[in-house]
């Protein structure tokens, strides 16, 4: 399992609002989000999702994993309206800083204008 987990390939895709993992060439999962306004704002995690045939392998915690990365990056916090996300982050704390309910009421608000997401 370990080697599967190594063998996984994330790209940022920000266009279109997906941190995709690529195992052996084939998507594999994604962690669908949007980018908070103003920018820079926080990116905000709605759903993580893997494929069938690749589940068990660790693919949606590498992806949510990454996600939080790219955000410390950025310079930016996560939302994770996402449920897996959220639990994630519970389980993962010192990876997975914790914002306040304001910003999580202001990205639910902002999540209408994101249909494309769901």
């Amino acid at each position: 399992m370990a080697a599967e987990r190594a063998a996984v390939d994330i790209r940022d895709d920000r266009e279109s609002g997906r941190l995709v993992a690529y195992l052996d060439g084939a998507a594999a999962g994604v962690v669908a989000y949007f980018v908070m306004d103003p920018g820079p704002g926080a990116l905000v995690a709605v759903h993580t999702v893997v494929e069938p045939e690749y589940e068990g392998r660790g693919i949606a915690s590498a992806l949510v994993r990454e996600f939080y990365s790219m955000a410390a990056r950025e310079g930016v916090p996560v939302v994770p309206l996402c449920p897996y996300a959220a639990e994630w982050a519970q389980r993962h704390p010192e990876q997975a800083p914790p914002v306040s309910q304001e910003l999580v009421r202001s990205a639910g608000l902002q999540l209408g204008a994101h249909r494309e997401l769901f």
